[in-house]
């Protein structure tokens, strides 16, 4: 769909984007996140054509692509009802269908079809977004960019306008999402480009770079019993480490022995000796920790995706959970 190679923006002598690489397939879900100011809304203007880039590469699937653009804060027209603005937006599109047709589908979409008869200026700040997200799916874009889409909206709004971008995900709709909520992120997309001083830190999807940035292979095992020294989960010929917690114990392998073999050997473990867990899990780096840990230094976003772990992530708060069983 779209890729993006060695982009770079300059202004007043100073670098935005420095070699910048980015691919974008159709039907995904592309989580765009970075710091204020390192280049993600320069990237995306530059995508739509709003400024010129200064050197590099972009190019798409297909040479007429349609992108449907929402901007942080959209300028809408509060004078005119909602129907009125998306009848402007058909005609400022030279929509080919019919436009009073195509308004009412795109009000219907974003839920906005009980509210369009209402002036703009009386509308909330989510009600204004979601008429933002419409006015960009308009001409049924094969890109839909969308800046900080939740940016500022109250709880109950934030999740009305993530529920629109979910149904469109599950309709393959190709998206570029940039916001701050790593949470949305999480939610609906299934790739992520994490951006740092104006080039790609890392890309990938959500599963693989939470493997990239493992801490080794570490599994979290819930007991009913408190481990003893010599209990047999700890014994294990494939423990390198462990820790002992109230209720459970988390093993540490043994370097090069892979997550699959350890998970086998560790529930044939537990079946031997009739040891019943509450639960079992392998330790990850959330998201958010991982953005973090790269923003501060902390992870090299540089390493191959099978890196066994990265120097400097034991200084990062850990989360448990079940990315990967």
């Amino acid at each position: 769909m779209l890729k993006i190679t060695g982009l770079q923006k300059r202004y007043k002598g100073y670098s935005v984007l420095r070699d910048l690489n980015m691919n974008v397939e159709k039907g995904d879900v592309y989580g765009f996140i970075g710091t204020n100011g390192c280049g993600k809304t320069t990237t995306m203007n530059i995508i739509c054509n709003i400024i010129p880039k200064d050197s590099g590469a972009i190019a798409f699937e297909c040479p007429d692509v349609k992108i449907g653009f929402l901007p942080e804060s959209p300028a809408l027209y509060g004078y005119m009802n909602g129907y009125e603005y998306l009848d402007y937006i058909g005609a400022c599109c030279a929509y080919a269908g019919d436009i009073k047709a195509r308004t009412a589908q795109v009000l219907a979409m974003t839920g906005m079809t009980g509210s369009a008869d209402r002036l703009i200026k009386g509308y909330s700040r989510g009600m204004n977004q979601r008429i933002g997200i419409a006015a960009a799916l308009y001409s049924s874009p094969d890109l839909l960019i969308l800046d900080e889409p939740t940016s500022a909206l109250d709880p109950e709004g934030r999740a009305e306008v993530m529920d629109i971008i979910q149904n469109l995900a599950a309709t393959g709709a190709t998206i570029i999402l940039c916001t701050h909520i790593l949470a949305d992120i999480e939610r609906v997309a299934n790739k992520v480009g994490i951006l740092r001083n104006g080039v790609m830190a890392v890309e990938g999807t959500i599963q693989d770079i939470k493997r990239k940035f493992a801490v080794g292979n570490a599994l979290h095992i819930k007991l009913r019993h408190a481990p003893a020294d010599d209990d047999p989960l700890r014994t294990m010929e494939y423990v390198e480490r462990s820790e002992i917690w109230h209720g459970g114990v988390t093993l540490y392998a043994r370097p090069h022995v892979s997550e699959a073999e350890f998970f086998y050997k560790t529930i044939s473990t537990l079946h031997t000796h009739r040891i019943v867990p509450e639960s079992i899990e392998f330790k990850r780096l959330t998201l958010e920790q991982i953005y973090i840990g790269i923003n501060n230094g902390a992870l090299d976003g540089k390493r191959d995706f099978d890196a066994p772990g990265i120097p400097g992530a034991h200084s990062l708060p850990m989360q448990h959970g079940r990315d990967d069983l």
